[in-house]
Parts: structure tokens; C-alpha cells; sequence
């Protein structure tokens, strides 16, 4: 099938790595990820991955308990680090050709963050996959994500859940009977605060009218359907985006 999107970028949380593990990586999710991503490249999609660390740290957490909060959003954003190699080497071994860029200088395992650079990666087929958020604390994954996605002209930003195959107007894990909302402007999604993005994130991708699919990463071949124009899980765009 044609793609409608031929540039995108991934976020993935760190709880989709942890699969039905309480904590750490969970190797059968991690290959099923990197299944999904091989595979969209493989059609030609140009390919690029932000992941959460909250499998491994969670920054607030350690705050919440008297450590520094700038050092604990650092420990955060090594974690996040690990998770990329374990999705590079991952990729890696279904053929796929990765670069894993970090927004922390760390040469020994990964490139710097270079904007044209990772396009050029993009360009060439590459799969990349940034690492270390923005490289700023109080700054989350998320806001990596939106920025990464408009730095480097992705066409749709893709926020994979684990469990949750869209945007709902309460947590269907603690409200079953909560309503799925198939698509939303983003004014709506900051007016009813609902909780599927971070706002800086959310306002940055309607500052530069940046598309969001919300979807359950695990839901058969989801990311290939979004990425051929099927709508699976939630979008987020501008009102006139959204009837197209």
C-alpha cells in the first residue's frame, strides 16, 4: 500500500521495553518493537525513535525522595541511553542499519546530536534513535520527542502506548467504561487536561502544526497500518487536519 507518511518519528515509553516485566527490559518487547520499526523502514519510511527510561529510572521519583532534581533527570536520561542500545542492537539483528545519537556527549557509545547529521542518516535509509531527552533536566521525553520531530521534518509524531490504544477522557486502566476520543485539536487536549502528552511537548507540535497519533504500540502491525493513512488509536492536529 502507498504510505502517507514517509518521515516519522516514534516515541516510545520506557514502560512498552518493560512488556509484562514490573521492571528492566523485557527482551520479547523490545524485539517485537524492533520488528515493527524494521519493518515500516524496510517499506521505505524514514525512520527515527525517541525512548523514555522510566523501565529503568524515574527522575521525579528519586526527587520525591530528597535527591537533586536536575542530577536525578540526568541518571534519567543514561536510562533512557540504555534503552536505545538495547533497540539499536535489537534493530541491528533483523538488518537494519542504526545510528543511536546522544544529546550527552557519551563518544564511546553513541554519535552527538547533530540535526543534519541525523537527517542525512534519515536520507541514507538509516534507522536513528536519540537518546538522553533534550539533554536538559526538567525536561521530558516527550518535549525530546516533538522537538527531535520538528528538528528533523518528520510529518507525524507517534506516541506508542503500552496497554492504551488511544487517547481516552479518563485512564481506562482505573476508569473501564472511560470514552476512546478518535481525534482531537490540541486545544482540546490542553483545555480538558488530558494527560496523553506533555504539555510543552503538545504546544510545541501545534506551534509547528505537527500531527500526534496515540496508539498501543503491541495492537498487530499498528504502525505500518498509521503510517499507510489507516486510522488506528487516537490523532491530535488542527481542526481542518483532522476531516482530511
Amino acid at each position: 500500500m502507498p504510505l502517507r507518511y514517509t518521515r516519522a518519528l516514534l516515541k516510545l515509553s520506557g514502560e512498552s521495553l518493560k512488556g509484562k516485566k514490573g521492571f528492566g527490559i523485557d527482551w520479547d518487547a523490545v524485539r517485537y518493537v524492533a520488528e515493527q520499526v524494521h519493518k515500516a523502514n524496510a517499506q521505505g519510511v524514514e525512520m527515527a525513535l525517541v525512548v523514555g527510561g522510566g523501565n529503568i529510572w524515574r527522575g521525579t521519583e528519586a526527587a520525591a525522595q530528597g535527591m537533586d532534581r536536575a542530577t536525578a533527570d540526568y541518571a534519567g536520561m543514561l536510562a533512557t541511553l540504555i534503552n536505545a542500545l538495547a533497540l539499536q542492537d535489537a534493530l541491528e539483528r533483523l538488518g537494519s542499519i542504526v545510528r543511536t545519537q546522544s544529546a550527552i556527549t557519551i563518544q564511546a557509545v553513541a554519535e552527538p546530536f547533530i540535526r543534519r547529521r541525523a537527517i542525512r542518516h534519515l536520507e541514507k535509509g538509516r534507522v536513528v534513535i536519540f537518546a538522553c531527552g533534550t539533554g536538559n533536566p526538567y525536561m521530558t521525553t516527550d518535549t525530546a520527542a516533538a522537538l527531535r520531530a520538528c528538528e528533523i521534518g518528520a510529518q507525524v509524531l507517534l506516541m506508542a502506548k503500552y496497554g492504551v490504544d488511544g487517547v481516552y477522557e479518563a485512564d481506562p486502566r482505573h476508569f473501564p467504561h472511560a470514552r476512546k476520543l478518535e481525534s482531537l485539536t490540541y486545544l482540546e487536549v490542553l483545555n480538558r487536561r488530558l494527560e496523553v502528552i506533555d504539555s510543552t511537548a503538545l504546544s510545541l507540535c501545534m506551534d509547528n502544526r505537527l500531527p500526534i497519533v496515540v496508539f498501543d504500540i503491541f495492537h498487530p502491525d499498528a504502525l505500518l497500518r498509521i503510517l499507510q493513512g489507516e486510522r488506528v488509536g487516537s490523532i491530535i492536529a488542527e481542526a481542518g487536519a483532522l476531516t482530511s
